[in-house]
């Protein structure tokens, strides 16, 4: 059987089965790799193909092309979902679950957003704002249901918060709300269970207390925490609720995860970033902090991943980072930081995820 299995890989080229690659800061093994040394480079994580990846706060959570849902790293509060608090430097399957279809990790708190094929969601990890949408600020070592509903289709986390829109495109919300990031009109007490934020929705990215949208119409909203310009609302003021950016119905894709600054995606393919710029990390080869969004460059892209170092795929597959790179996130060989897209390597990629607060990337290779 393994000559077989051999001989077919290498007939259709390995490259094409979606491996997943590590690099970045590895102190709490999040890199994968079983064991706690950093890398400036990618480095396979193993022989499995993955669907879903989602890195956070110093932890990785990603589902398999068979449904199973793994996490490793940090696990100080349970948010890798095992039942314990035990970290781990390599792919753990959380429980025995073969229907896993969505999963968000957040930035910081460590806590995680999930989605099954039968349309339930669940939350697990530290909730001491209400984070997990539980109704408490009880901390859950496994994933647990919110509600009794199955009409979920897609999740975002954030700093202490958590989101997620339903199959009839309504946005629902959760968690801190000390900057007004839950777009209720209000700013202060946390709100422990989902509520909605009214409109048709196609998409909701949640960051470092500043959180973005996409209406069904292609729209972008803003509201929450202004900090350096992350909101890009060419002001540095506070929404307590949604602000559209611009008036163009042209955006297609907003990366959650970002800290300080943002990168988005329009329906012609192209690529635009804004917030705080000390690193690089808008892309526009300066370090001039934006408020907000300027284009990148004038090539087309799949898709882009934010923090204060950045990743994103053009068209073609290749694979371009940028931004802050003390620990090697940029996956360039050393720790130098670039203003300006740089190529890693000549492989073919498919996905990436930027993880701001463990300063590593994963990615997933076509």
């Amino acid at each position: 059987m393994t000559g077989i299995l051999q001989g077919l890989l290498a007939s259709i080229g390995a490259a094409q089965i979606p491996f997943m690659y590590s690099w970045g800061y590895n102190n709490a093994g999040q890199l994968g790799q079983n064991n706690r040394i950093s890398r400036s480079s990618p480095v396979q994580v193993d022989n499995e193909e993955w669907t879903v990846i989602s890195g956070g706060g110093n932890g990785v959570a990603a589902i398999k092309a068979d449904g199973t849902l793994w996490t490793w790293g940090y696990n100080y509060k349970g948010q890798l979902g095992q039942n314990d608090r035990v970290a781990r430097s390599s792919p753990t399957q959380v429980g025995a679950l073969m229907d896993w279809s969505s999963v968000s990790n957040t930035m910081y708190a460590g806590a995680c957003v999930a989605v099954r094929t039968n349309g339930s969601l669940w939350t697990w990890g530290p909730n001491a704002t209400g984070q997990l949408g539980q109704g408490d600020e009880v901390d859950r070592s496994s994933p647990t249901q919110v509600g009794g509903l199955l009409t979920w289709a897609k999740v975002s986390g954030g700093t202490r918060a958590g989101a997620a829109i339903k199959t009839d495109n309504s946005l629902w919300i959760w968690g801190n709300n000390g900057n007004g990031q839950l777009g209720q009109g209000t700013t202060g007490i946390p709100i422990k269970s989902p509520v909605q934020i009214a409109g048709s929705w196609s998409s909701v990215a949640l960051g470092d207390n500043g959180e973005h949208a996409i209406r069904t119409n292609g729209a972008l909203f803003a509201w929450g925490f202004p900090g350096s310009g992350q909101l890009g609302t060419n002001s540095y003021t506070q929404f307590d609720s949604p602000v559209q950016i611009g008036s163009l119905l042209d955006w297609s894709f907003i990366s959650a995860n970002g800290t300080g600054t943002r990168a988005a995606l329009k329906t012609d393919g192209t690529l635009w970033g804004w917030g705080g710029n000390s690193t690089g990390a808008v892309g526009d080869n300066t370090t001039i902090q934006r408020s907000s969004p300027v284009q990148i460059g004038s090539d087309t892209w799949l898709t882009v991943s934010s923090g204060y170092h950045k990743g994103a795929i053009k068209t073609n597959k290749t694979l371009w980072t940028w931004g802050s790179n003390g620990s090697g996130q940029l996956g360039l060989g050393d720790t130098i930081n670039r203003s300006s897209p740089v190529q890693v390597g000549s492989d073919n990629w498919s996905k990436i995820s930027s993880c701001r607060a463990g300063s590593f990337m994963i990615g997933v290779e076509d």
